[in-house]
C-alpha cells in the first residue's frame, strides 16, 4: 500500500507539474525555437547538440515559468472558468506559494541555461517572461489590447532559436519574429471566440471588438493577410537586402498555398460566425505555423 501510495504521489506531482507549466503548449513553443535554431546555424555558426539541448531545456523552463506565474496571478479567475478550474492552484492541489517557488526555480534555471548559450538569448527569454506575466496577464481583464501586448512575448520563440544559433539579432531574426507576431492574432482570437462564454465568466477581454461579430472576423482576415505577407518575406527580401534567410520559388508557393488555406478559415468564420468555425480556425492556425516551419527547414536543407 505504501509503495502504491508513493507511486500515486509521484504521478500526481508529475501531472501537476505538466499542468502548471502547460506542457503541451510549452512543447509546441519549443518546436518554434528548435526550428529557428535549425534555420540559423551555418558554417560560421556550426550546429551544436549542446546548444540545442540547453535551448530545449532552458526554453521549456522559461515557458513553464511564464505559465506558472500566470496561474498564480489568475488563480481566483481560473476558479471561475470550466476549462481552468481544475488546474493545480485553483483546485487546491498546489498552494500558490509552491507554484510561485516552481515558477521562480524555472526562471533561474532557464535564464542560466539560455545565458550559457549567449547573453542575447537570455535577455530575450527574460523579456518574454516579464511581458507575459507583468503586462499581458494584468491587461486581460482590462482591454482587448492585451492580445496585442501578448503577441510580443508570444512571437519571441521562433526568433529565439535563430539568436541562440548565431548570437545575433538582425533582419533574419526580425523576420521570424514578425511571422509569429502576426500569427498570434488569428490564433488567439479564434480561441477567444469559441471560449467566449467561459472567458466572460472571468471578465477576460480577448476579442478586438469585445464581441463575436463581423468586426472581429474582419480583424482575423486582416491579420491573417499580414501573416501571409510576413511569411513570404524570406522569398522577397533577398532581392533587396543581404540576408541569410531565404526561400526557393517552390517553398514560397507552398507557403502561399498554406496561407490561402488559413485565410479561407478566416473567411469561413466571417460567413458563419459560429464557435465551430472558430475552433476550425484555431486548429488550422496551429497546423499553419507548424507546417510553415517545416517548409522553411526542408527548403534550407534540400536546396
Amino acid at each position: 500500500m505504501s509503495a502504491t501510495a508513493n507511486t500515486f504521489s509521484i504521478k500526481s506531482i508529475f501531472l501537476d507539474f505538466k499542468e502548471i507549466t502547460k506542457a503541451g503548449l510549452a512543447i509546441s513553443v519549443l518546436f518554434s525555437s528548435i526550428a529557428g535554431y535549425l534555420l540559423g546555424f551555418d558554417d560560421a555558426h556550426p550546429f551544436s547538440w549542446r546548444v540545442l539541448a540547453m535551448l530545449i531545456v532552458g526554453g521549456y523552463c522559461m515557458v513553464g515559468a511564464s505559465n506558472a506565474y500566470n496561474q498564480v496571478i489568475e488563480k481566483d479567475l481560473d476558479a471561475l472558468m470550466d476549462r481552468t478550474k481544475n488546474r493545480p492552484v485553483p483546485s487546491g492541489r498546489m498552494s500558490p506559494n509552491m507554484a510561485l517557488f516552481v515558477a521562480s526555480l524555472l526562471t533561474i534555471v532557464g535564464l542560466v541555461l539560455l545565458y550559457l548559450i549567449n547573453p542575447k538569448t537570455a535577455m530575450f527569454g527574460a523579456v518574454s517572461i516579464f511581458l507575459y506575466t507583468s503586462v499581458y496577464t494584468p491587461l486581460k481583464t482590462v482591454t482587448p489590447l492585451s492580445v496585442f501586448v501578448g503577441a510580443f512575448p508570444g512571437a519571441i520563440p521562433f526568433m529565439l532559436g535563430w539568436v541562440a544559433a548565431t548570437g545575433d539579432f538582425g533582419i533574419e531574426a526580425g523576420t521570424l519574429f514578425l511571422i509569429q507576431f502576426f500569427w498570434q492574432f488569428p490564433h488567439f482570437w479564434a480561441i477567444g471566440w469559441f471560449l467566449y462564454e467561459d472567458y466572460e465568466k472571468a471578465g477576460f477581454f480577448m476579442l478586438p471588438s469585445g464581441k463575436r461579430d463581423n468586426t472581429t472576423a474582419l480583424q482575423v482576415i486582416l491579420y491573417t493577410s499580414w501573416l501571409i505577407g510576413a511569411s513570404l518575406l524570406p522569398f522577397v527580401l533577398p532581392y533587396f537586402v543581404l540576408t541569410k534567410l531565404s526561400l526557393s520559388v517552390v517553398a514560397a508557393l507552398l507557403v502561399l498555398i498554406l496561407g490561402l488555406w488559413l485565410l479561407s478559415h478566416g473567411i469561413r468564420l466571417y460567413r458563419l460566425r459560429t464557435a465551430k468555425a472558430a475552433k476550425s480556425l484555431m486548429l488550422a492556425s496551429v497546423a499553419y505555423i507548424t507546417l510553415l516551419q517545416i517548409i522553411y527547414i526542408a527548403d534550407k536543407f534540400l536546396r
